[in-house]
């Protein structure tokens, strides 16, 4: 899966100013080229070995499902297919897909799961970084296979099926497998009956219940100038997914000229606007994940906009000229602490 870097999008977990007054159970590891950490107020059956256990198989089966880095992938396989068959997918990948599809019509294309051939030219793919900018031709040529409308999810039975219009259509799902990773794991402590959870899987958080202290869950949003401990917010999640998507840490400088893996379909290009980080807060962290990713691409006025006509709680972050401004909608506000 394509890698977002520790700490590009991370929102901290702030468990208590104080020392918790009981020792809470606390496991990380690695997964989609990232980071992800578990946190429960409550004992896990089994224990800690348990929960490390049951985690880690969870996402190396999601990873291997949705991982254009696995050649041997459930996506690889389906990108690899240079036909118009409708192909068999497993069913937490079709959830995956399907949410991409909702969010790439709602947003006009704006969310892509298919921009995969512009991402892998601009060299933030699997393939290698470019050893000059890419022109205009090689950038038409790789949007001619890029559309959300030529990718179809059908469902027979209880098969789900997936197919494309294109035979070089590039699936890439990466910009929502840190939320599907992170509801799949809060899944999994609710069959196991957990009640208090924190999950950080890079920039996608899920929580429920308490911290160890019994006060509620508390969320940084990381300040971009990276100053250490500098964060512009702290977020209450009251039970809420979060979300949140930025420009400001995977990038590279080619010909001068600096970089984000933040494509935008429209122009084929790397966004190149003061948006810096979105957040977003939905029921489910894959819903906020599709939709953090489409606001960076509109840039800071257009997904104001689009995030007040649809009353999302969405927090976003503008490099100005005296250096960086929050600006949140009405629905975001409730979440913020005081």
């Amino acid at each position: 899966m394509s890698p977002r870097p520790l700490l590009f999008l991370l929102l901290t977990s702030l468990l208590s100013a104080c020392q918790p007054a009981t020792e809470p159970t606390r496991i990380e590891g690695r997964t989609m080229g990232t980071f992800y950490a578990v946190t429960l107020a409550d004992p896990f059956p089994g224990g800690q070995q348990a929960l490390q256990q049951q985690v880690d198989a969870l996402l190396v089966k999601l990873n291997h499902e949705i991982s254009t880095y696995e050649p041997d992938s459930d996506i690889s396989r389906f990108n690899q297919a240079k036909d118009a068959l409708a192909h068999p997918i497993p069913s937490d990948m079709a959830k995956i897909v399907e949410q991409g599809i909702t969010a790439g019509q709602v947003t006009k294309g704006l969310l892509d799961v298919t921009v995969g051939p512009l991402v892998n030219l601009w060299g933030f793919g699997p393939d290698k970084r470019p050893v000059k900018t890419p022109d205009e031709a090689a950038i038409a040529a790789a949007r001619e296979r890029v559309g959300i409308d030529k990718l179809h999810l059908t469902r027979q039975g209880e098969q789900f099926m997936l197919s494309k219009d294109h035979p070089d259509l590039y699936l890439d799902l990466s910009t929502l497998g840190e939320g599907a990773g992170s509801d799949a794991v809060a899944a999994l402590l609710d069959k196991a009956g957990i009640q208090n959870y924190l999950i950080e899987l890079a920039g996608a958080v899920r929580s429920k219940g308490h911290n160890p202290k019994g006060k509620p869950w508390r969320i940084a949003i990381v300040d971009p100038s990276d100053k250490p401990g500098a964060f512009q917010g702290i977020v209450t999640p009251k039970g809420m997914a979060v979300s949140t998507a930025g420009s400001y840490r995977n990038y590279y400088e080619l010909d001068g000229q600096r970089y984000s893996h933040i494509i935008d379909p429209r122009t084929g290009r790397p966004i190149a606007h003061k948006l810096v980080s979105a957040t977003v807060i939905t029921p489910t962290a894959l819903e906020a994940d599709a939709y953090d990713t489409a606001l960076m691409v509109m840039g800071p006025d257009e997904a104001m906009a689009f995030a007040k006509a649809r009353q999302m709680a969405v927090y976003l972050i503008v490099k100005g000229d005296k250096g960086f401004e929050a600006r949140y909608t009405p629905q975001f506000e409730p979440y913020l602490a005081k």
